[in-house]
């Protein structure tokens, strides 16, 4: 999956308007103009079409976290990951929602695809856990697809 792809579908998901997703990266830390914003949510067919950087995706989603659950007992924001793969995406997803497996698994039975909790854990190991499992482009649509299903029916 495409970064700017799961941008649109977590907008549509938590109902955001322009200004509320704009406030997501002003609230990792960053910020970008409407103008950025609308270049990263438009189709990869359209002629201003921007590819979303990893940096960017996870400064949203790192906003989404901060939007849902505030911040950090800390108060220091995370230090933004420069590289990022679905696991680490599926994990911010999760912790921004406030999700357990069974959680996660229910939102996948909607869209009619079955995953058991080990086959679930393994996405959340580290790398180099035995039982690490790479999750796929498949795997999280589906997760995204069920999510806005549960969330927006």
């Amino acid at each position: 999956m495409i970064n700017n792809d799961i941008i649109r579908r977590l907008i549509y998901i938590l109902d955001f308007d322009k200004q509320q997703a704009l406030k997501m990266f002003t609230l990792s830390g960053t910020s970008i103009d409407e103008g950025k914003l609308n270049l990263l949510v438009t189709r990869e067919n359209d002629p201003n079409f921007e590819l979303c950087s990893d940096l960017l995706l996870n400064y949203f989603l790192d906003g989404v976290i901060i939007h849902k659950r505030g911040l950090p007992d800390s108060n220091i924001l995370p230090k933004p990951c420069d590289r990022l793969n679905n696991n680490i995406i599926l994990r911010k997803v999760k912790i921004a929602f406030t999700f357990k497996d069974t959680d996660i698994i229910s939102c996948l039975k909607v869209v009619d695809f079955k995953v058991g909790k080990s086959e679930l854990s393994a996405l959340f190991r580290k790398p180099g856990h035995k039982h690490y499992k790479v999750c796929g482009d498949q795997f999280l649509r589906n997760f995204l697809l069920g999510l806005s299903k549960t969330l927006r029916p």
